[in-house]
């Protein structure tokens, strides 16, 4: 790698670092240039973009590495880049979109997507009003990624069923629209009929409601959530925001563009989509070093 080694020689004879820092600098580096080659099949880290730069930092520390060499990674990167804009070898400096002497957390372990669909599939524990209202939030968070405070905001008027989507309230008052499954719409039907069996129309009250026929409320959400997730055996968190988390995963997992997952999350920034592409990256190179004859041979971590 020529634009690796050009920084260190800079390094090293225009800016005298000491042989301590090079060594450690140099160490990262090559670290960072396998990491590109066997999950991007990059070959120049000068081509690297701030989501490969991310997605290495994330696995690092999903790797337990600790704080400090977290940090020391990070700034062998901002040195080497800075370096590469400076000597017009790139345009655009990537580390730009990485905080600086922070790095991305790793997203909690989310339930598999078979359970989960097993979960759903199940349908409610019983004809109660309650036991179709809690299966319907279970399978509207992790149908759509709502987020909580988006889910208690919902009114029936929001949801068109000829059209198949929902329209959902995000942060700063923002709109979009989400599209519902026919799996998601009969659930519909069947918590709205048990809706109205117990409270009549009630068209001026949100979509969701409590036995009492009252608004739903957080706390009460989270239980339902939590109760259910409980049946579970791989859902480390147990929470809404877990499913949203579910919600996204698995999209990438399967393959979905990033920008339309940005939308339907209702993201402003890209950079805080991409960092579900980190389970879906993992995933495929534990499955590369496990199957690949070469990977198996001569194993790298």
């Amino acid at each position: 790698m020529k634009s690796v080694t050009s920084f260190l020689d800079y390094l090293h004879y225009q800016k005298r670092f000491s042989l301590h820092t090079l060594t450690a600098y140099r160490t990262d580096l090559q670290q960072f240039g396998r990491y590109l080659s066997e999950v991007y099949e990059l070959d120049d880290p000068a081509r690297a973009t701030q989501h490969h730069i991310r997605s290495w930092l994330v696995s690092l520390l999903a790797q337990g590495l600790s704080d400090r060499s977290l940090r020391r990674k990070n700034s062998a990167l901002r040195a080497f880049y800075r370096f590469l804009r400076k000597r017009g070898t790139i345009a655009k400096d990537p580390m730009q979109y990485v905080p600086r002497g922070k790095v991305p957390r790793k997203l909690p372990d989310v339930a598999r997507r078979g359970e989960l669909l097993q979960l759903i599939e199940a349908g409610p524990a019983g004809d109660s009003f309650s036991a179709r209202r809690d299966h319907f939030v279970l399978e509207l968070l992790y149908s759509t990624g709502m987020r909580r405070s988006e889910l208690l905001r919902l009114r029936t008027e929001d949801i068109d069923r000829a059209k198949g989507h929902i329209r959902v309230l995000g942060k700063g008052q923002k709109e979009r629209l989400i599209p519902m499954g026919n799996w998601l719409l009969e659930s519909l039907r069947s918590y709205m009929a048990a809706r109205r069996e117990a409270f009549g129309e009630a068209a001026d009250l949100p979509l969701l409601l409590t036995d009492k026929g009252k608004p739903l409320y957080p706390k009460k959400v989270y239980l339902i959530v939590r109760r259910g997730l409980a049946q579970l055996g791989t859902a480390e968190r147990k929470s809404p925001h877990a499913l949203r988390h579910a919600f996204a995963t698995h999209l990438m997992e399967q393959g979905a563009d990033l920008q339309a997952v940005k939308e339907l999350l209702g993201h402003t920034s890209l950079a805080a989509t991409e960092i579900y592409t980190h389970n879906t990256v993992e995933r495929l190179r534990k499955a590369y070093l496990q199957a690949h004859p070469k990977a198996r041979r001569n194993p790298r971590n």
